[in-house]
């Protein structure tokens, strides 16, 4: 494996069925308000086919440390209750994989995500800051675990009042540097 390449994969166990994370999951639009920490913005370039198949949209992203990451994100074949692939092209290129299985009243949800860091500061970086970078891919999906699981109880939560008694999702760190990189780009 290159300095800049990178395979992950993450185990999440949420309560609810495969339906209800397909719900989540499957739309890359609403990413942006459930998990916040990450997605700070979302627009669709291709609406894809009704499964979802050939979706596109660009993506700004970030994790823990104060930099932003611009990519393309593709649904590769339909999105089912078992799970779907995507393509990413931009500051990040590769693959994710997201497969869904039921377990009782929880679902298990495995994320298998090979990328390449295209973005000149990873990728020169990549040699030296690979455990860094590597923690930092571990605090995002951390925060999109305990994301979804507030998701999946506000969509479960009867009425606005309860909705309301739901606590909002993990916000991005470094917020200043945040609207700091929003302005510059």
């Amino acid at each position: 494996m290159k300095n800049n390449e990178y395979q992950f994969l993450s185990v999440w166990r949420v309560p609810g069925t495969p339906r209800e994370v397909v719900d989540v999951l499957g739309d890359p639009l609403t990413l942006p308000r459930w998990w916040p920490s990450v997605y700070l913005d979302v627009h669709q370039v291709l609406p894809g086919a009704a499964d979802g198949n050939g979706r596109t949209v660009d993506l700004y992203t970030k994790g823990w440390l104060p930099y932003t990451l611009r990519w393309t994100l593709t649904v590769t074949e339909p999105i089912t209750e078992s799970g779907f692939g995507l393509t990413a092209a931009g500051d990040l290129n590769g693959t994710g994989r997201w497969t869904f299985r039921a377990d009782g009243p929880e679902t298990v949800i495995t994320y298998d995500w090979r990328v390449s860091a295209a973005k000149p500061m990873l990728r020169q970086l990549s040699w030296l800051m690979k455990p860094v970078f590597a923690a930092n891919h571990r605090w995002a999906m951390l925060r999109g675990e305990e994301s979804l699981h507030l998701e999946l109880r506000r969509r479960r939560a009867a009425g606005s009042a309860g909705r309301q008694n739901v606590p909002g999702p993990p916000q991005p760190s470094f917020r200043r540097v945040v609207r700091r990189l929003d302005k510059e780009n």
